[in-house]
């Protein structure tokens, strides 16, 4: 996941730099993969806006753009197809500086004077979108610093998450490990409701709520999808690797990446009848919003109306169905699916989504409440609108369980070898979110883990969790003592050591193989055993545990043969 730093701060504002950040992130097991300084090296670019712009003498491909600095106007060669009249972008002129250390100086284009040269977001390192110049706003000040107008006085962080950590796919989530790190409050507290102003609702049933067992939808009437999408909202999205689309689509983008709950909105008019959760169809097609029809497999989960399929519960939204700059109306959703049932989905149909990313791994069935009431917020704030009141269709009986877990002083002890002051364990737990019991007689807390985290189930994974907060670089490094004893074991207790050279001098090779295979694999050589399912595999060719070396040792074989 990669973050905006000045964002990150809004949230918690510890008195450290950048580098000590991100350092106290990846020792509290937020491993930190690259701090990027946003635009290092610029200089000298500014807004621009171009008055005029005619066909190149000399090249079909060029124009020559008269643009406004704010203090003069310039004449500028350009290539790139947007450069229209009207257009406001970055200018850099001569003498300025681009990240790389490019300086950009007069020259001539086929004969005509170019005096600077209008920028793309890739040539200011802002994203990998070459293809035309940047466009900014039209209420963008002329002659004004881009790294002012922009704010890109920022860093970058790109935090490589491990599976059971999907809370932290979100500003929030780091924010909250940060604070309970640095021991600071952070700005966490959930907008308020907004109160509806029309009474209508679409009906929703959900035919498997087993996969979905909280389904949340809202009705918003009359938004405005051609106002511009505010400039923090375009810059955040695109320091965080989400193209702009429209305002309706980027704000549910900015929500996920706020508090890390996906949200989709639907054209209110394409939609015929109600909202129908249910799996696939048999020989049911959709053609998704990448343009591509794929036809549906057997217990994907669908959402649909009451004549046709919407979009793959979790992955992507259906091309038919999807907002676009005719849209006067919605119909938002957020939604829990059960992460055991969403693995591996998106993968069966080439995809990998942000929304897929998230719902495999985990999201808070408790965070559709307030991503949809923050979304909400924001549409009213910037598209405007007029909201229904919520729906809400919740199976109780499926949401995971939080049972309570015993944590002993004693235990922490004994696993990490120091002893942890008490006010301090109940202070890291409790800024972690859990609901904790002290029983101080017995030197114990009873430990109910937020519903956020997935992976609380046992002691130790309360202690673990004591151990990266409290910070590893504080448990000292002891030599290991205990008594040994001289003595020669007998000839029957040989070494692992001593049976790999042996077996080696005879000419054998050591195979190490994955502890996963394929279920084909498996089943062709142990047909009369089940194995162990992975709840979220690697891939599909290493989806359940081995009950036999030979699938691996075969499929090592097989992968030599070929080459």
């Amino acid at each position: 996941m990669i973050l905006s730093e000045s964002w990150l701060r809004e949230w918690v504002n510890p008195d450290l730099g950048s580098h000590e950040l991100a350092h106290r992130l990846t020792m509290a097991g937020l491993e930190v993969d690259a701090v990027t300084v946003l635009a290092e090296g610029l200089s000298g670019v500014v807004v621009a806006e171009i008055v005029a712009a005619q066909q190149h003498p000399d090249a079909d491909k060029l124009k020559v753009c008269s643009v406004n600095t704010g203090s003069d106007t310039v004449q500028i060669v350009c290539g790139a197809p947007n450069a229209e009249v009207g257009l406001k972008v970055p200018l850099a002129q001569p003498g300025a500086k681009l990240p790389g250390g490019v300086k950009i100086k007069k020259a001539k284009l086929r004969g005509v004077e170019s005096q600077g040269m209008l920028c793309s977001a890739a040539e200011l390192t802002l994203s990998e979108d070459h293809d035309g110049l940047l466009a900014l706003a039209s209420d963008a000040p002329v002659g004004t610093d881009i790294k002012e107008y922009l704010n890109l006085d920022d860093r970058l962080i790109e935090i490589g998450l491990t599976p059971n950590r999907a809370d932290c796919l979100s500003v929030l989530g780091v924010a909250r490990d940060l604070a309970v790190v640095v021991d600071l409050p952070f700005n966490g507290e959930a907008s308020a409701p907004v109160a509806p102003t029309l009474d209508e609702t679409l009906p929703v049933t959900v035919l498997s709520p087993e996969k979905c067992p909280r389904y949340l939808g809202r009705v918003i009437r009359d938004v405005d999808i051609n106002r511009p999408t505010p400039l923090f909202m375009v810059e955040r999205l695109r320091r965080s690797g989400i193209r702009s689309i429209d305002p309706v689509v980027d704000i549910t983008n900015y929500v996920m990446l706020e508090i890390g709950q996906p949200l989709h909105a639907f054209n209110l008019e394409a939609l015929e009848g109600g909202i129908v959760v249910r799996e696939a169809q048999p020989n049911e097609a959709l053609t998704l919003l990448d343009g591509q029809s794929r036809e549906m497999t057997a217990g994907t989960l669908m959402i649909a109306d009451e004549v046709k399929p919407l979009a793959i519960a979790g992955i992507m939204g259906g091309e038919g169905s999807g907002v676009d700059q005719q849209t006067r109306h919605l119909f938002l959703e957020a939604a829990f699916f059960t992460p055991e049932l969403m693995a591996g989905r998106a993968r069966q149909y080439g995809l990998h989504t942000d929304a897929s990313h998230r719902y495999e791994r985990g999201v808070d069935p408790e965070l559709p409440y307030r991503a949809i009431e923050r979304a909400t917020t924001l549409l009213m704030e910037w598209v405007g609108g007029k909201p229904g009141p919520i729906t809400d269709i919740s199976a109780t009986e499926h949401l995971p369980v939080r049972a309570g877990v015993t944590l002993r002083a004693s235990a922490i002890k004994a696993m990490l070898g120091i002893e942890v002051p008490a006010d301090e364990v109940t202070r890291i737990l409790k800024g972690l979110g859990f609901e904790v019991v002290v029983d101080s007689a017995a030197d114990e807390w009873c430990c109910t883990a937020p519903s956020w985290r997935f992976d609380m189930g046992l002691e130790a994974d309360l202690i673990e969790e004591i151990a990266r907060i409290f910070g590893y670089d504080n448990i000292p490094t002891l030599p290991v003592e205990g008594a040994s004893q001289a003595g020669v074991n007998s000839e029957a207790m040989a070494s692992l050591a001593d049976i790999r050279h042996r077996l080696v001098s005879r000419g054998f090779n050591e195979a190490i193989t994955f502890s996963f295979v394929s279920p084909d694999a498996q089943a062709l050589f142990d047909p009369d055993s089940v194995p162990v399912a992975l709840k979220n595999p690697i891939s599909s060719d290493l989806a359940v545990m081995r009950t036999s070396l030979l699938p691996g040792l075969a499929g090592a074989a097989a992968h030599n043969i070929k080459r």
